[in-house]
């Protein structure tokens, strides 16, 4: 038997297949040890973003993302802990950070720290939003787009998201078997309200006075200021009740383009002074009145000083309502930062209807990653008995359970080694990968037996599963491309999933369980 062993560790194919794991480990990079949860997004015009803290680069690998350690000393183990601990702030309360990359200090606002947070990273594969918790949105265009439309839509909404403080996410085209055109947007640490806000709405913006344009969103505006010392609640205004709701006042500046800025002036030098052009209350007789897809949603009174006058410095306002005044100040902050970002990002080139959206916590995507490794493990074992009651010898039940476990770290290789995410379909795609490779090495197995009692047939035999192997393994191949389309792409992961396991076992890791078991059964 230590002959064979021998043998075994010896052989070229089996060297190949060593190594391709040690590989495949280097790119999952496991660290099981880490502790602290993951900063998945910084909020613009946070305490977070003012103290410092970047936000994080969407090609940064998994486990190598600024971790928060600790809260005033407290240690930090998951996002129950740091939510929990965040719930206890109060407004202006100084609080010491401690992360991977050092000591921050931050004020509590009406947002907390302004971050959003992840449990700790422990490898390089990366998890879908099942796993993980966020929101999954499948957006369709009103009207149907010319590719190099399309990609310009995704390249806005893409600019929207990262304006807005989202960096964690993907989008991406998508279709069904009808020609239907859809967008994907998966996003972890959103919640739906924001998608929403963000993305059906197309984000037309429009200052007027006297029903002439002055100036739009973006292509118009040069600046828009989203620092506390020229955005947040309007200090001459601030928060008062009106029937019964608490309601804000926001302020923020913007600069326009000079030819934004005469066409401002050429509007106002019609206008008639309403007062005492003397006094400081004097306003002109039309003001500037803001529309977002076509819905006014304020108007600004113009100073008798700007008659005419081509400024390229404008204040922006707006409010937010609550039923109390804590709420009341949140929705103004919302608000004021989503005006903002369609501001500076501009409309996008069609609107959006929302089809589908999903929305996952992370407390819940963490139980479901849980549960799948625990299934996974059961499964395995699973497999391992029926193999012993099966043949009866620990030489064709190891070896296959060893295979099976190799399949599935070189698969979560691949995935970590190309950014694929994991999600709830790519592990179904796992298990049937897993389930074609038991079968695979069952027929491997079976024609090696029955090669016992002719040993100059061994080769033959081996072809004759091989045969049986590829034409199965078309199958599964030719079966899995619609997928890839059909539900809008919402299969593509277990497709891929499937597709990329099934090959890894075809091509690497069966023709060295053929050796293996022909070695150790061979008299």
């Amino acid at each position: 038997m230590n002959y064979k062993i021998k043998k075994v560790l010896t052989n070229p194919r089996v060297i190949i297949l060593l190594v391709a794991i040690v590989l495949a480990i280097v790119a999952i990079n496991p660290k099981p040890w880490v502790g602290g949860v993951t900063i998945n997004n910084v909020l613009v015009n946070s305490s977070a973003m003012e103290a410092g803290i970047q936000q994080p680069a969407p090609g940064v690998k998994p486990v190598n993302r600024e971790r928060i350690l600790a809260i005033d000393n407290m240690p930090i183990e998951n996002i129950r802990d740091y939510y929990e601990h965040e719930s206890k702030f109060e407004m202006n309360q100084s609080v010491q950070l401690k992360t991977t990359k050092g000591l921050y200090r931050l004020k509590a606002k009406e947002d907390g720290l302004g971050l959003r947070v992840l449990n700790a990273q422990k490898t390089n594969v990366r998890k879908g939003l099942d796993l993980q918790g966020g929101t999954r949105v499948l957006l369709q265009p009103e009207t149907k787009l010319q590719q190099e439309d399309l990609q310009s839509l995704i390249d806005t909404m893409q600019e929207r998201l990262n304006v807005y403080g989202l960096s964690d996410l993907i989008i991406r085209e998508a279709s069904d078997l009808t020609g239907n055109q859809y967008i994907i947007v998966e996003i972890a640490g959103a919640n739906e309200e924001d998608i929403r806000n963000l993305l059906e709405k197309q984000g037309k913006f429009e200052a007027q006075i006297a029903n002439k344009t002055v100036f739009v969103g973006g292509k118009d505006i040069v600046f828009v200021c989203r620092s506390a010392n020229c955005a947040g609640i309007d200090p001459n205004v601030g928060c008062y009740k009106e029937s019964g709701q608490n309601i804000c006042r926001f302020r923020f500046s913007i600069s326009i383009t000079p030819e934004a800025a005469q066409k401002q002036a050429e509007a106002t030098s019609k206008l008639e002074v309403v007062g005492d052009a003397k006094s400081a209350s004097a306003y002109l007789s039309e003001p500037l009145k803001l529309y977002l897809d076509d819905v006014k949603v304020d108007e600004l009174s113009i100073g008798s000083e700007l008659k005419g006058s081509a400024t390229t410095d404008i204040q922006i306002s707006g409010s937010g309502i609550g039923n109390t005044q804590q709420q009341a100040v949140l929705n103004t902050f919302a608000n004021m930062k989503r005006l903002q970002t369609v501001l500076i990002t501009g409309s996008l080139p069609v609107k959006m209807n929302i089809v589908k959206i999903d929305s996952i916590s992370p407390l819940l995507g963490n139980e479901f990653l849980k549960n799948a490794v625990m299934l996974g493990i059961i499964a395995l074992a699973s497999v391992g008995v029926v193999i012993f009651a099966k043949y009866r010898k620990l030489a064709v039940a190891i070896p296959m359970l060893l295979v099976s476990i190799t399949e599935v770290i070189l698969l979560l290789g691949v995935a970590a080694l190309i950014g694929w995410n994991i999600d709830i379909a790519a592990v179904a795609g796992i298990i049937i990968a897993i389930g074609t490779g038991v079968n695979d090495q069952t027929v491997i197995t079976d024609e090696t037996l029955r090669g016992q009692r002719f040993i100059h047939d061994w080769k033959q035999r081996i072809k004759n599963a091989f045969f049986i192997i590829m034409a199965a393994y078309s199958t599964i191949f030719v079966s899995m491309i619609p997928l890839v389309f059909a539900g809008a792409g919402l299969l593509k992961g277990f497709a891929i999933t499937t597709i990329i396991g099934a090959s890894i076992g075809v091509f690497i890791t069966r023709p060295v369980y053929a050796r293996v078991i022909e070695i150790l059964l061979r008299e």
